[in-house]
């Protein structure tokens, strides 16, 4: 694994992703749709949540916030996500961060910080790890059968 991103620049993107695609996609669904806001959440996440699993396939594993901070998602062998990577990444890590109540979100985060590798749950779960190589600098893994 090549130049791994630590805590900071992954919240930092985060951040910028929620305040840049986020906050406006909510906006555009409250102007378009009028609804309850319990309907609207819905509708925000969801649109969100497939944001997040195909904009990094198709985009080189960035995301607008990782783009901007200049970090990236590929899988842990260099080779470039895909969607059955991103479902795992996001909604089987969600599921779990979900059903420990948000524990093993505390966890991924520490683990970010003090592990050299900068891998949190949903990484290990997906393969994944977020560097600050760019495209083509990280080399797939060639294995010899």
């Amino acid at each position: 694994m090549e130049r791994p991103a630590g805590f900071w620049i992954r919240f930092g993107a985060l951040l910028l992703d929620g305040i840049i695609v986020s906050l406006p996609l909510g906006i555009i669904l409250n102007l378009l749709f009028y609804q309850d806001l319990s309907s609207k959440h819905a509708g925000t996440n969801t649109l969100y949540w497939i944001y997040l699993i195909v904009v990094p396939v198709l985009w080189h594993g960035y995301v607008v916030g990782k783009r901007i901070v200049g970090v990236r998602i590929v899988k842990v062998d260099g080779s470039e996500v895909g969607y059955g990577t991103m479902l795992l990444r996001q909604l089987v890590g969600g599921l779990v961060y979900g059903v420990t109540l948000g524990i093993a979100l505390i966890i991924s985060a520490i683990m970010i910080g003090v592990r050299s590798d900068k891998r949190s749950i949903h990484d290990f779960i997906a393969g994944t790890y977020v560097t600050h190589a760019k495209p083509g600098e990280t080399k797939p893994i060639e294995t010899s059968i």
